[in-house]
């Protein structure tokens, strides 16, 4: 310690001879070491800025590459070496105030060495005046003492140190800095407090101001705050009040040094915030997927998918997967299943995120159905590992979202299959189905979306299957085999989709107010993700009608099951697909709310093309706004089911215009995939 000490007892040394004043020279001191270090503190503070400016870049790495630590450890580095950003440079700080703590406890405890370079002799005769044979410059402060009381005689060899100590004042503001708090007590128990009191202002506005700081969670600030607060009110107890004041001069420094740093080099030049809020709302997404903490079965699901993840990637060449994300989501393969069973020894192997699927029960009867459980982090990694010669998928976004292509094997063919009948160049985000190799069309207005999609943004030609919509002829044979009978009371479904301003967020109370009465059944089938999205707002909604009878109002929420759809003899929606399944199956007419329309992509009139969800409209029934509701509503739902036969030619004819191959149950997929699954395999050949 005594060359660590040397160069700033000096400095010590030269603040005393400046202000005779010990308490004085040590908050000068507390100065002077904060601007020679200043240099230090710039390069820290830009490196700080840094890495919070690539910050949104890792937090989007780490959900692209979520679940791949080893990849996202590769590209955070090149993100550092490109930005010049040293990680150790963060630590360069506590080190720094480390070292100047300790050497600050020495010279304060050590005055006669550091300060008035007393030699050892003298200070060894010095200590024996007063009997102190041992531990001589830990009793430094005792000789102080003794000289300025008087109590040692000056000889030849010691009279100058005593008179140079004689100027010594170890007094600041009425407080002895020789003392230790937890030796005198009295009003000294202050010290610590304003010791704690130095850090947590300093924390709190680092917490607030400094760039990395303010972009720590709550259990990072609280902690810190907590430790620096802690350490203070232990360092104020058992240090010299000398050394305390050195540290709430530090704190308080530190404080002015950030607010200076922040405004000299402000960060908000360089960091996009807005981006960096978006990259961690991504994040929170990614993170939370799968978490639920209701889920009684959490460990035993987390056994199973351990256990079907590897149980995957041990079958070898695998040459179909079909991913669901939920058991409700099998009606949308079902076509495709059943044919490639009946025509092919096809094995199909069948992820799902639902441990509950119902795959898991037909699989038991199919032995060509292989059906895995694997949670939706798992996935992630699972589809960045996927080495199967074609994945069939209902869910949009692939490479631009969550789910990516295969890492290991480039030729795999990925293919989008519908879960509705709408347009996807304003229902889906822009890019949605960019990163398909193939896309099941449902209808002629698909074709003419994507290919205007691909004109106008140079993207290359997929592969466009005209598919159809095999769900709308299950729905149509299945509503046509229902027993038909003129019922009293009309059936009535109320199904919204899930996005902003849809029928349960917006306005159905109100539609259930007006129809609430002895001439309806109203049902109420929230959207899928809407249940899974908003659980809570649907419980307190199912909860405000919890006194109304079953006969009058119900709540439908096994997606599993179109009873409601069979049964019903209006639908009252917003801008959900599900009205043109109800139409085309029942030939009977909708009633739409004009909600907010559902635009994913805000640049699909770049397209060129009107969205079918529009066009098709005022074809199948009759919409309101919802200032209209008030008045109107009982009047165009009396209107629509009165004229019910009106809409029966109508709406069949436009099915089938406006559906690909209909009737044939989704041949034409069960042909593609044949058809390449044996071009693939004879190119392995």
């Amino acid at each position: 310690m005594y060359y660590i000490c040397y160069p700033f007892g000096i400095l010590m040394k030269w603040c005393w001879e400046l202000v005779h004043n010990y308490g004085l020279a040590i908050i000068l001191f507390t100065v002077l070491t904060r601007i020679v270090l200043l240099p230090i503190s710039v390069w820290v503070h830009k490196n700080s800025i840094k890495i919070v400016k690539i910050q949104p870049e890792v937090n989007f790495l780490k959900v692209r590459f979520f679940g791949d630590r080893e990849r996202i450890a590769e590209e955070e580095s090149k993100l550092h070496k490109r930005e010049k950003y040293n990680p150790l440079l963060s630590i360069l700080p506590l080190v720094i105030q480390i070292i100047l703590l300790f050497a600050v406890l020495y010279i304060v405890k050590e005055p006669l060495t550091y300060i008035f370079n007393i030699s050892s002799e003298v200070r060894t005769a010095l200590a024996g005046q007063i009997g102190i044979t041992s531990d001589i410059d830990a009793n430094q402060f005792a000789i102080i003492r003794a000289v300025i009381d008087g109590r040692i005689i000056p000889t030849e060899e010691t009279t100058s140190a005593i008179e140079l100590i004689k100027t010594f004042d170890l007094d600041f503001i009425g407080i002895r800095l020789d003392n230790v708090a937890s030796q005198v007590w009295g009003w000294y128990t202050l010290v610590p407090f304003a010791a704690g009191l130095s850090s947590f202002l300093m924390i709190f506005v680092q917490n607030k101001c400094n760039v990395v700081q303010a972009e720590q969670g709550k259990f990072n600030k609280y902690g810190l705050t907590v430790l620096s607060v802690g350490l203070s009110l232990f360092l104020g107890f058992v240090a010299y009040t000398g050394v305390v004041l050195y540290w709430v001069a530090g704190n308080i420094l530190a404080i002015i040094q950030q607010f200076i740093l922040n405004a000299v080099i402000n960060p908000k030049k360089y960091v996009d915030y807005e981006q960096l809020e978006k990259s961690r709302e991504e994040l929170r997404k990614i993170q939370s997927l799968g978490s639920e903490k209701d889920d009684k079965n959490r460990r035993a699901n987390a056994k199973r998918e351990r256990a079907d993840y590897k149980r995957f990637f041990k079958v070898v060449n695998k040459h179909l997967v079909i991913w669901s994300e939920r058991s409700g989501f099998y009606k949308y393969f079902e076509a495709l299943i059943d044919g490639l069973l009946k025509k092919s020894n096809v094995v199909i192997h069948y992820i799902t995120n639902d441990p509950n699927d119902a795959i898991f029960e037909k699989a038991k009867e199919e032995p060509r159905i292989k059906p895995y459980y694997i949670g939706q982090k798992k996935l992630i990694t699972l589809m960045m590992r996927m080495d199967a010669d074609i994945v069939v998928m209902t869910t949009p976004d692939l490479q631009t979202q969550y789910i990516k292509r295969s890492l290991v094997k480039k030729d795999v063919e990925y293919i989008y299959v519908p879960h509705d009948m709408m347009s996807v160049h304003m229902g889906f985000r822009k890019g949605a189905l960019d990163n398909f190799d193939t896309v099941f069309c449902t209808g002629e207005h698909v074709q003419r979306e994507i290919r205007a999609t691909e004109r106008v943004y140079g993207l290359p030609e997929k592969t466009l299957v005209k598919f159809g919509y095999p769900l709308a002829e299950k729905l149509e044979a299945s509503y046509e085999a229902q027993p038909k009978e003129e019922r009293a009371v009309k059936e009535i479904l109320i199904a919204p989709s899930w996005q902003e301003d849809n029928l349960l967020d917006s306005c159905v109370d109100m539609l259930i107010e007006k129809l609430l009465s002895d001439k309806y059944h109203l049902t109420v089938r929230p959207h899928p993700e809407y249940t899974k999205r908003y659980g809570e707002k649907l419980k307190l909604l199912t909860e405000k009608y919890k006194d109304i009878p079953e006969s009058r109002l119900s709540f439908e929420l096994d997606f599993t099951t179109n009873r409601s759809i069979y049964s019903s003899d209006l639908l009252i929606t917003d801008w959900s697909g599900i009205a043109y399944e109800f139409a085309f199956a029942t030939k009977k007419p909708v009633l739409f709310v004009n909600t907010k329309m559902k635009v994913e992509n805000e640049e699909w009139e770049k397209i060129g093309e009107t969205p079918s969800e529009i066009y098709l409209r005022p074809q199948i029934g009759h919409a309101l706004e919802k200032s209209e509701l008030d008045s109107k509503t009982a009047e165009a739902v009396s209107d629509l089911i009165d004229h019910s036969a009106e809409y029966h030619d109508k709406i069949n004819e436009l099915k089938t215009a406006h559906l690909y191959s209909y009737g044939t149950n989704g041949a034409e997929g069960v042909r593609y995939i044949l058809n390449r699954l044996s071009e693939k395999q004879k190119a392995k050949k």
